[in-house]
This record gives structure tokens, C-alpha cells and sequence, in this order.
């Protein structure tokens, strides 16, 4: 299992917490650090919808201009903007076998998907 993210990220460390609590092994993709592939975010796109991924409710994407945001109106654009800006991605993503089967952090989805 692989989890994407950046390490200060309030969420990311409640979902670590949680799976550490629940002994479940992960590795941790730091995507700050390490980066993120466009073909990674197109698939997480495809799995979620771009509107998911993009995540409108951080700081990040609040500093933008109303015209600048107007213009992230496609998939193509919002993984262009989300690999120049990575602290925008919803966090964090889980991946089992190469495949995103979560993001962000739910307790109920994580019991009913991890477990």
C-alpha cells in the first residue's frame, strides 16, 4: 500500500495515524519531495474525477484569482495546474497494488475499504 501526500498536512497525519493504528503496513510517497507523475494524476482523475482531486478548499488554490480558477475548467488543465502545484491534490490518496482506492480521510470508508 502506498500513500500520497505531504507530511505536514493535517489529514495525511490523521490517516497515517490511522493506519498505523490499525497495523497496516504503508509506504509514504511524499509528493513535495518526490514528485507526481501527470500519468499518476490522470489516473486519479479517472478514478475520482478531476473536481475531487483538484481540492478547492486549501490554501493553494484560494490564492488564485476568480479568472484564474474560471480557467481550470478541464481535467487537462487541473493535472497541468496540479503538477506545478501539488500542495492543491487532495490528500492524501491511497493506492493498493498500484490502483487509488481512496482519498482524503474518512474513518467509515477507511474501516470498510482497509479492513
Amino acid at each position: 500500500m502506498t500513500v500520497y501526500g505531504i507530511p505536514n498536512c493535517n489529514t495525511v497525519k490523521k490517516a497515517l495515524d490511522w493506519l498505523k493504528a490499525h497495523q497496516i503496513d504503508f509506504e509514504f510517497h511524499d509528493f513535495k519531495k518526490k514528485g507526481i507523475t501527470s500519468e499518476k494524476l490522470n489516473e486519479w482523475c479517472n478514478t475520482f474525477g478531476w473536481e475531487t482531486v483538484l481540492n478547492r478548499k486549501g490554501l493553494t488554490w484560494k490564492k488564485l484569482t476568480k479568472e484564474e480558477q474560471a480557467k481550470i475548467d478541464n481535467q487537462d488543465l487541473a493535472i497541468a495546474y496540479l503538477k506545478e502545484n501539488t500542495s492543491a491534490i487532495k490528500r492524501p490518496v491511497i493506492a493498493q497494488n498500484n490502483k487509488a482506492i481512496l482519498i482524503g480521510f474518512d474513518d467509515d470508508n477507511y474501516l470498510k475499504t482497509l479492513t
